[in-house]
């Protein structure tokens, strides 16, 4: 498909296609706002897997046969769909990985291993806990520096204090492009070149960008970008890590085994060619070319109506939201994407969160992966929604009245 068919944008049409949405919870329809965890799924990804299983599942890479022949022509047609869809300059810089956490793990265990005592990494004070662990682990074992970057009462990072925290001993920069818990969307590109001028390397997490936004990796010039395939329309269990390819083949490979190898004796192994040199053993190969199907639908919409149908959803929820007393909204950016994590004051996120289960609505409660974030805001936990292009205002006028109904309940 060209980018010039482009299918109009209709939500209607559009939910048609995910059937998860047409069921009920307790006897109400589901309304689905937990899309930062995991979004649903089209028919086109189920039909892709199931097809898969029924008759053309086998190993890739090391078949002579048809249906393995079959299966990896789909498994690198869908790296070359993730390729065209961050616009990465090679095929071979994007590598299959479980998810965001894997493919940030990955880079913390291979380019850590070109970083040496002294040296220092950057995050930020909204990251997830993947993107805070893998290198608090990396600097204890390495003996290197954690610095984080502040959040300001908006949600919004302390660029000033960016500024600050770069030195010549920076030598990776690693933030969240959108907050999952505020929906900030971080000047990433800023932020980049920055990092750059001090003689850093970037990672990016796009785990809450890529379904949101269009993502051109060269012209951000970001050094790594990460993202996971089920919050992006696809299946658990894979994701992809994007890595300019000089760095790459710098970096020692993550992990030993087959297909990344070139040649084993007992006396030296030498290693595949990128991107096989991180791709070790028996892939997620359905996962792999499901996120290519998820990518190609996705990309086959209109997305400047998405971007425009979410902002409308976001929008529409912070301002009837701010009309519910007690209500205080944690996340007031300046630039944010369909995320709305609030509070109500006297009342426990999760006791909030439950009700409106039993009411059909899936929301998210707690932490989010993000406990640095709320100790910073000092709450517990949030209630978060999280939307999709496929959810609607009517869905949300219908949460309104379940919030206020479950407030009521718990005062």
């Amino acid at each position: 498909m060209t980018t010039q068919e482009k299918i109009t944008f209709n939500v209607e049409e559009i939910r048609k296609q995910f059937p998860a949405l047409h069921r009920e919870v307790y006897g109400k329809p589901l309304i689905y706002f937990d899309n930062g965890a995991t979004s649903q799924k089209p028919q086109i990804v189920i039909d892709t897997i199931n097809r898969y299983y029924t008759s053309e599942n086998a190993n890739i890479h090391r078949g002579v046969h048809f249906l393995s022949q079959q299966a990896t022509d789909a498994y690198e047609e869908a790296r070359r769909i993730v390729q065209r869809f961050i616009h990465a300059q090679h095929e071979h810089e994007v590598i299959f990985t479980k998810g965001t956490t894997d493919g940030i793990n990955l880079v913390a265990s291979c380019f850590g291993e070109l970083l040496t005592a002294g040296d220092e990494v950057i995050i930020s004070g909204m990251e997830h806990h993947s993107n805070i662990v893998p290198w608090q682990m990396l600097c204890e074992r390495k003996k290197l520096k954690l610095k984080v970057i502040p959040v300001l009462d908006n949600g919004e990072l302390d660029l000033e204090a960016f500024e600050q925290l770069l030195s010549e001993a920076t030598k990776l920069v690693a933030v969240t492009h959108i907050s999952n818990t505020l929906g900030t969307i971080n000047p990433v590109k800023w932020i980049i070149d920055k990092a750059h001028t001090a003689g850093a390397k970037v990672l990016i997490d796009g785990a809450q960008s890529i379904q949101h936004m269009p993502i051109n990796v060269q012209e951000l010039d970001c050094d790594f970008y990460v993202f996971s395939s089920h919050k992006v329309f696809g299946p658990t269990g894979t994701g992809v890590l994007y890595g300019k390819e000089a760095i790459l083949n710098e970096m020692p490979p993550y992990q030993g085994g087959g297909d990344m190898i070139a040649k084993v004796t007992f006396e030296k192994t030498t290693y595949n060619e990128l991107p096989f040199k991180f791709e070790a053993g028996t892939p997620h190969i359905i996962g792999g070319i499901a996120t290519g199907t998820a990518l190609h639908y996705l990309s086959s919409l209109d997305q400047e109506a998405i971007h425009g149908h979410e902002t409308d959803l976001l929008n529409f929820t912070q301002e009837r939201l701010l009309e519910t007393e007690g209500v205080r909204i944690i996340g007031t950016a300046r630039e944010k994407t369909s995320v709305v994590s609030f509070i109500v004051d006297g009342i426990h996120p999760f006791d909030i969160g439950t009700l409106l289960d039993k009411q059909g609505i899936a929301v998210r409660t707690g932490h989010h992966c993000t406990q640095p974030l709320m100790d910073r805001f000092g709450i517990p936990g949030t209630v978060r929604t999280s939307f999709a292009f496929y959810n609607t205002k009517a869905e949300v006028e219908v949460f309104l009245k379940a919030l206020n109904r479950s407030i009521g309940m718990l005062r």
